[in-house]
């Protein structure tokens, strides 16, 4: 089975998260895809077949499935684009349908997908005790203007503001903790973020229930932050840009546009590279 290897949210000719992707006549069944996506190594792979008037797509992590993977979506639509031309595609995910837009920007690849619809709410104080245990954080080093929270945009977050960036560069845990934790609270990842401005963003995301110690870039946590903002009434200006990977030596900068609509699907857009 051809698997395309394809960066999402790249900066130039370098960085963006690896996806694999998958494009075939029908879906394999799910143990195939899953030992696939094992094979692959990277923190997920698509797989899309042919469905009515779009696609039938579905997420593998080298050790789970998950219900939506943003930079995977954004390989998806760069993959789309070189095999169909440049336009908009139509996903049936496992829950709800989105769409994707390919097009190709000489030399580079873009794409841009419409999240599932996002909701958020404060996180319950005992997660967030545990979850700043997990990365041997205090309150005191959490930013009071954005509350934690449970975001959702296709996926379950734990977003945690961080106040300064240099606590944000020394994040670390122990992967197998963070499996445990994330897997019995129904967390996809733990979104570490920390405000530059009101419109730029430093992200880290750890993703130890897929058996990956951090993503390089995040599209579905960066639908879920940006549904939270909207939520918390942030002055986002419409627009927010996301520096994800930078801490990894693999830097990747993420966009997500914010309708007023309470619960909205956030557009979520970046650059993509073959591999």
């Amino acid at each position: 089975m051809d698997v395309q290897r394809i960066a999402a949210f790249s900066q130039g000719t370098t960085g963006g998260n690896p996806a694999g992707v998958v494009l075939c006549d029908e879906l394999p069944p799910a143990e195939r895809m899953l030992a696939i996506a094992a094979e692959v190594g990277y923190s997920e792979t698509a797989f899309a077949a042919p469905s009515g008037d779009g696609w039938r797509v579905r997420y593998f992590a080298p050790e789970i499935e998950v219900p939506f993977c943003g930079h995977a979506t954004i390989a998806l639509g760069a993959a789309l684009a070189l095999a169909h031309g440049d336009g908009t595609f139509t996903l049936q995910l496992n829950d709800t349908r989105i769409t994707v837009t390919g097009w190709r920007k000489n030399p580079a690849l873009m794409a841009a997908l419409q999240s599932p619809r996002t909701q958020s709410a404060p996180a319950p104080q005992e997660l967030v005790e545990a979850a700043l245990g997990l990365f041997s954080y205090s309150a005191a080093d959490l930013d009071p203007r954005l509350p934690p929270a449970i975001a959702e945009a296709g996926a379950r977050h734990l977003v945690l503001a961080l106040a300064s960036r240099q606590k944000l560069a020394a994040m670390h845990y122990d992967l197998e903790h963070g499996r445990r934790f994330m897997t019995a609270n129904g967390i996809v990842t733990i979104s570490l973020v920390h405000a530059e401005t009101n419109t730029l963003f430093h992200a880290r995301n750890p993703f130890a229930a897929g058996g990956v110690y951090e993503d390089a870039a995040t599209g579905a946590a960066a639908a879920a932050l940006a549904g939270y903002l909207r939520d918390l009434d942030w002055a986002h200006g419409g627009t927010i840009e996301i520096l994800q990977g930078e801490d990894m030596g693999v830097p990747s900068r993420l966009r997500a546009e914010i309708t007023p609509e309470p619960g909205a699907s956030i557009r979520v857009s970046g650059a993509a590279r073959q591999m």
